[in-house]
């Protein structure tokens, strides 16, 4: 079924999705998730992760458009844990 706006060679070239080489500026390219679970706090996860609870601030700064505030965290938020 066609539209009469249908353009049968569109070009779609600038719409995002999955990059396949290269690098995106909004997805992490290194590093692992992490659900938050009931009872965790950043110092808790980053001694998990990095055997050092005051690395916390490096898995806060790679959030911070999820964490507003370091304190509150709430399970099953999905982190990224950057590489040591």
């Amino acid at each position: 079924m066609m539209f009469p706006n249908d353009n049968p060679n569109a070009d779609f070239s600038d719409v995002g999705g999955s990059p396949t080489t290269g690098s995106s500026s909004t997805a992490s390219t290194s590093g692992r998730n992490y659900i938050v679970k009931n009872g965790d706090y950043l110092s808790k996860i980053a001694k998990q992760f990095y055997g050092d609870p005051g690395k916390w601030k490096k898995i806060h700064a790679a959030n911070a458009d999820k964490i507003p505030n370091p304190d509150l965290i709430h399970p099953g938020l999905q982190l990224t844990i950057p590489d040591a």
